[in-house]
Parts: C-alpha cells; structure tokens; sequence
C-alpha cells in the first residue's frame, strides 16, 4: 500500500460531539437504576451532565439531591433540595427530604421546620409524624 491510500471507512459515523436530547433521558433513567441499585456515586456523575445541559430541571435536580443524600454528601444534597423548592415552594417530598438532610447533619430546629411544612402541604402519616406537632 502507498502513503495515499485512504483510511478504511468506518461501518458507523462517529457519535456527535454533543449529548442530544435522549441521551439526557437515558442518562436520568439510569441515574435512577444506579440509586435504586444503591450506586448513588454513579447516579450524581450521570446527573452532572444532564443538569449542565438542563439547570432548569427540577425533576433531575431532584434525583441528584437523593443521589447526593444517599451517598451522606449532606452539604450538596441540602443545596440540591433548596434550589428545588425555590422553583417549587409546595414540593411536600423536597421539605421533607430537606428535613431528613437537616437532621442528619445535626440541624434538628431547621429540620423541624421542613418537616412541619411537608406535613402541612400533604398530611400523609410519615410526614405528620416527623412533624411532631404535638410538641
């Protein structure tokens, strides 16, 4: 063969340079198999590139904050869920997955306060039970 003979053409073209659409979905239902799977390390990585592309999107912020809660990475998780319910102020699940953050890290008057506004926005038994309102 000679210095000139083309490069052999390849059976597939090269994939595009940037993620489209439905690799940001494929990538969050992953994410969501990987926390399910107890690989929250893995879901935050998937949702890094999701979020980049999305910052508007509460759902996948959402997901990260679990992913970030699961992996006790409680700084991230609590910033996660903040941003989440300054979209969405009546996000029951947010204040009490924020209160959970909160009373993990040591924070039990912040997290008393999420509780009690998850458990007024949706009265179901958990989170009126967190809420204490008795006390």
């Amino acid at each position: 063969m000679s210095d000139t003979t083309p490069p052999p053409i390849p059976s597939q073209p090269p994939p595009p340079s940037g993620a489209s659409p439905e690799t940001h979905v494929i990538d969050y239902r992953a994410a969501e198999h990987l926390l399910a799977a107890r690989d929250p390390r893995g879901a935050v990585k998937l949702l890094d590139s999701v979020i980049a592309a999305h910052p508007e999107n509460t759902a996948a912020r959402l997901l990260r904050a679990r992913a970030f809660f699961a992996a006790a990475q409680l700084r991230p998780a609590a910033l996660e869920f903040e941003l989440v319910l300054e979209r969405e102020p009546d996000n029951a699940f947010a204040h009490f997955a924020l209160a959970r953050t909160h009373e993990r890290a040591g924070r039990p008057e912040r997290a008393r306060k999420h509780f009690r506004l998850a458990a007024a926005l949706d009265p179901r038994p958990d989170y009126l039970a967190a809420a204490r309102f008795e006390d």
